[in-house]
């Protein structure tokens, strides 16, 4: 059974949420602070976590740090009261695979839910290859110059999304869709920033990039 870790100060969000996502079918585990959401995902390894930025003592910041240091990989949903853009942003530089700004409905929330468990699992075993990057699909793996690189989940099948067209190019909104599962235009930002950090990991020079590249007024391509 799918297992979330649901990391929240704001004990009635709390209980509202481990309700719904147990009606739902999941197994849900609750703290309420940075250094118990950091035990429980070690003792109980969830398929996802649902983070709130706003912790006491220890910040949803420096948790996802943490896990991300520790080499946790599950995806991890953003909660935050905060709707400055450079907030999201950097939760994202940290390793957070997507966010809801609060108030959220609940809905909207199980679908970015879903489509974070659907991307994280592994999809076929067909190994890609581009410039000196080769991702195998089936183990979730990157290499590049035969060096290993870490992806966040959202980031991976970011990267596959592109690949799977074979040089074609995909819209923001298609990617929203595909990857995040929902096509809201106001998140497209979101697909901008992720572009940017697999650019940063990829690509030999992020500035002048020669396989992740924009197609003006259009979208991303990949050139394999």
């Amino acid at each position: 059974m799918t297992t979330i870790l649901i990391v929240e100060d704001n004990a009635d969000l709390a209980f509202g949420l481990r309700n719904n996502l147990e009606i739902e079918g999941y197994t849900v585990v609750v703290a309420h602070d940075g250094a118990d959401g950091l035990s429980a995902a070690s003792r109980h390894a969830p398929d996802l976590v649902v983070l709130d930025l706003m912790l006491p003592a220890m910040d949803g910041y420096r948790v996802l740090h943490e896990l991300r240091a520790g080499g946790a990989t599950m995806p991890v949903l953003v909660l935050t009261a905060k709707s400055e853009e450079v907030d999201k942003v950097r939760g994202l530089r940290l390793g957070a695979d997507d966010y809801v700004t609060k108030p959220f409905g609940v809905l909207e929330l199980l679908a970015r839910i879903e489509a974070l468990l659907r991307r994280s699992r592994p999809d076929g075993a067909r190994i890609y290859r581009f410039g000196d990057v080769e991702v195998d699909a089936s183990r979730r793996t990157v290499v590049r110059a035969g060096v290993p690189v870490t992806l966040t989940p959202m980031e991976f099948d970011l990267l596959l999304a592109l690949l799977r067209r074979n040089g074609t190019v995909a819209s923001r909104i298609d990617l929203l869709r595909e990857v995040w599962g929902h096509s809201a235009a106001v998140l497209t930002r979101t697909v901008d920033t992720h572009i940017a950090e697999l650019r940063r990991k990829l690509e030999q020079n992020p500035a002048l990039p020669a396989h992740i590249l924009t197609a003006r007024k259009a979208g991303y391509r990949l050139n394999q």
